[in-house]
């Protein structure tokens, strides 16, 4: 596992962060809690694509090539085929808010593992950042639905997750 490879990710996860929260916007345009919610994410996952690029140029790195995302892949099959927009827009909320928590979640670990003290920190900010949009998209998710149906679904995309982690092979170069 290199500093590169960690960096890189990192930063096209952000990249695809910010692309996601757009479509978002986009496709929910008549919801304004999410067009208020994400509008200003938006800028600030962008902003955190470029401290990462910045961060890689200092550290006189490259951004490299994407890579694909096998988890996010592998995520992606659990959504059902054929279900209402409301449905689906549900889903599209608990997606982001899981991705976003499972970034904290390596974010903290970087932050307490890197040696560079200069990282740790670095890190420790995005893991904040992670926290605070994880619990942005279940609010969301409960701004449009009853709660029990959202945390019915969140345990459904909880056990699908836990299911198919525990069959992927563990691999130091991707954020999830």
């Amino acid at each position: 596992m290199s500093l590169q490879d960690i960096l890189t990710d990192h930063a096209f996860c952000e990249q695809k962060a910010a692309s996601t929260m757009i479509s978002m916007v986009q496709m929910h345009s008549d919801k304004p809690e999410l067009v208020d919610a994400l509008s200003p994410v938006v800028t600030e996952e962008w902003g955190h694509f470029r401290m990462v690029l910045a961060e890689l140029k200092k550290r006189g790195l490259e951004l490299g090539l994407q890579r694909p995302d096998d988890y996010i892949k592998t995520l992606m099959k659990g959504k059902p085929k054929g279900e209402s927009r409301d449905f689906l827009f549900l889903d599209q909320l608990l997606i982001c808010a899981l991705i976003e928590a499972r970034s904290c979640e390596r974010f903290k670990m970087l932050s307490e593992k890197l040696e560079d003290e200069g990282l740790q920190k670095f890190y420790h900010q995005f893991m904040v950042a992670e926290a605070a949009h994880y619990r942005l998209f279940l609010d969301l998710a409960k701004t449009y639905f009853p709660e029990d149906r959202v945390m019915k679904r969140w345990d459904y995309w909880l056990k699908y997750e836990a299911d198919f982690l525990s069959k992927m092979e563990v691999r130091g170069d991707r954020m999830h």
